[in-house]
């Protein structure tokens, strides 16, 4: 016969509090998957990366590191503290060097970044469409891109700009094949 099996406990950090989890709990609770997101007080565990999210984010990152303007970096695997209940982890930021000179810190605020960048994945589509440029939106970050394949699989880039007298986005633009912006800095990005 079999042995006998035991049942390893669930961590207690799976049984959320009864107001739901805080930006600070992020920084507290033990053992949590890697870029694990907080939104509207609930854990988002992140799925693997796709070959297109990783390629894609490379492609951006690469090309923004040497178009963003003195003053400022592109980061990514950091979160940003929208408010108590809400600390999402953009796929790309455009951040102030200069509000982050504690090389510890875990996440940065809204008012240090110029531009947030979503690469759409399956299982992220609801929130990186809508839930996300929400939150972003109303913490008065001024520029947001969303990047989605297309049918052979290129990136396609949705750019918005946020309106501050409605605190929503705008769209600026929808880029297939290039990607040539002025705002929030120059940048010409072939996505072929």
């Amino acid at each position: 016969m079999g042995g006998i099996m035991t049942i390893e406990p669930y961590p207690d950090w799976l049984r959320p509090p009864a107001e739901g989890y805080t930006a600070e709990d992020l920084d507290r609770l033990p053992d949590l998957p890697p870029h694990t997101e907080l939104l509207d007080g609930s854990l988002i565990f992140v799925s693997p990366q796709t070959l297109f999210h990783m390629s894609t984010l490379k492609r951006l990152e690469r090309a923004l590191d040497d178009a963003v303007p003195a003053g400022w970096r592109v980061w990514r695997e950091i979160t940003v503290r929208l408010n108590v209940r809400n600390r999402p982890e953009p796929d790309l930021l455009v951040v102030d060097e200069r509000a982050h000179s504690d090389s510890r810190r875990t996440s940065c605020e809204p008012g240090d970044v110029l531009l947030v960048i979503e690469v759409v994945s399956e299982e992220s589509r609801e929130r990186d469409r809508q839930v996300k440029p929400r939150k972003y939106a109303a913490a008065g970050i001024p520029h947001f891109w969303r990047v989605e394949g297309d049918e052979e699989g290129r990136p396609v880039v949705h750019t918005y700009e946020l309106d501050p007298a409605t605190q929503s986005y705008g769209l600026t633009g929808i880029h297939h094949k290039q990607l040539k912006l002025e705002r929030p800095f120059p940048v010409d990005i072939d996505l072929t």
